[in-house]
């Protein structure tokens, strides 16, 4: 069993930081509406913790509870990093339990429930659609300072990722979209491939924050940051507020919202893949 419980809970809130908000899209409509079915609840724990399983893996504990998933599961997690994480979430929920801040512990109990039921190459062949309707593939041909603008600012991802991955994708105007060659899906089938389930799932929800493939795995292997993805995921809109204006408070409300899904989903894809456990003294300060 996991043996600083007691010094686990009084530092949780200095492990990971992030904005929590009300989820504003439906990107996973069936897993999302599952695994947050109740929105709120009234907080009924005091202490949060985290334990290690005889079998190797990680649970979190509410008080003497052990956490479940929403189908009754037993919620664990394969790594000490990921159960931080979401003990994390938990032990941050104040006077009532807001269900839909807690984008972690939705990713794992999506993880370990399945509830669409898919498969790993399903999974895979979801995320590669997103290639036939990539964000920065579809380019406008007016007005001029939309279309200057999209060249300079994703023109340059478009090419990193093409160099990065030795493959071609392009860009088009046209309804239709560029046309991606077989042999660029088959590249980053492979690629996909070499993530297991666990990865997959916070990719998806990521991909489906920034409606691109190309940007996220650019987030991904860090050539951009949450900021500047999801900024460029939004580039149109953006070019719209500075010409016509906005309701300020709805357009900051909206940009953090979508900075904290796509900064939790990259997250889970990063702790999933963690093959080892945490340190102690990363759960120092």
């Amino acid at each position: 069993m996991f043996k600083n419980v007691i010094r686990l809970q009084s530092r949780l809130g200095g492990v990971i930081t992030f904005c929590k908000v009300c989820p504003r899209h439906e990107p996973f409509r069936n897993a999302v509406k599952y695994s947050t079915a109740s929105a709120e609840r009234k907080r009924f724990y005091q202490h949060v913790s985290i334990s290690q399983s005889e079998g190797g893996l990680y649970e979190v504990n509410l008080d003497r509870k052990k956490l479940k998933t929403p189908s009754g599961k037993l919620f664990t997690v394969p790594n000490e990093a990921l159960a931080i994480a979401v003990a994390t979430e938990w032990d941050a929920q104040k006077d009532s339990i807001k269900f839909y801040t807690m984008h972690l512990t939705t990713l794992c109990n999506t993880a370990l429930d399945n509830p669409t039921q898919r498969s790993k190459e399903q999974m895979i062949s979801a995320a590669l659609k997103f290639l036939e309707t990539d964000t920065i593939c579809y380019r406008v041909d007016e007005p001029p300072g939309l279309v200057e603008l999209q060249r300079n600012e994703w023109d340059p991802v478009l090419h990193w990722i093409e160099s990065r991955y030795k493959v071609t994708i392009g860009s088009s105007s046209s309804i239709l979209g560029p046309q991606v060659p077989e042999g660029t899906r088959e590249t980053f089938r492979q690629h996909l491939g070499s993530f297991s389930l666990w990865p997959l799932t916070g990719l998806e929800f990521v991909i489906t924050q920034l409606k691109s493939l190309v940007l996220s795995l650019g987030m991904l292997d860090r050539h951009l940051s949450v900021e500047r993805a999801v900024l460029l995921s939004r580039l149109e809109e953006e070019y719209q507020i500075r010409r016509w204006g906005n309701v300020e408070w709805a357009h900051d409300y909206d940009m953090y919202e979508l900075q904290a899904r796509t900064a939790a989903g990259a997250l889970f894809v990063h702790l999933s893949s963690e093959s080892s456990t945490v340190k102690h003294k990363l759960m120092q300060d």
